[in-house]
């Protein structure tokens, strides 16, 4: 028997929409990037991108355990000397670009390289609730309640 690798002609790929509003971000993070990759197709081939595309709304509503929200930091380097900057994850939250946040813990899942790139561009990330891609119809996964932790109140 031999092992199945799928083509890249083979692969069917779907829209999925996940609400981030109370959700635990690294809970989310780590299923999304399942979603992103194909994992939870049979068909998975790790050097494909076979996963889906994936739009994630309400992202500036997204929870936080502990107290991730005012200890969590995140470095950026300007490229000159000395240049480092860091920020709370409360600061982006609050600040012009909330998706970031959201952003940068999928990023940091996916494998490194350009595979990843690629599987980077079929994520979507929107501060509100408002979308651009109905025309694609796309299915909604009720990530909170897949668990009771899913779902932070506080």
């Amino acid at each position: 028997m031999k092992t199945y690798s799928a083509k890249a002609s083979e692969i069917e790929k779907k829209w999925i929409l996940i609400d981030a509003e109370g959700v635990v971000l690294g809970r989310m993070a780590s299923q999304v990037v399942t979603f992103l990759r194909g994992k939870h197709k049979p068909s998975f081939t790790p050097h494909l991108d076979c996963g889906d595309n994936v739009i994630i709304i309400n992202a500036q509503k997204i929870k936080l355990t502990g107290k991730k929200r005012s200890d969590k930091i995140y470095y950026r380097h300007t490229g000159y000397p000395g240049g480092i900057k860091e920020q709370t994850a409360a600061d982006i939250l609050d600040g012009r670009f909330p998706e970031r946040v959201v952003e940068k813990a999928i990023e940091r899942m996916i494998p490194r390289g350009s595979l990843g790139r690629q599987l980077m561009r079929n994520l979507r990330v929107y501060a509100g609730a408002e979308h651009g891609h109905e025309a694609q119809q796309p299915e909604v996964f009720d990530f909170a309640s897949q668990n009771e932790k899913n779902k932070r109140t506080s």
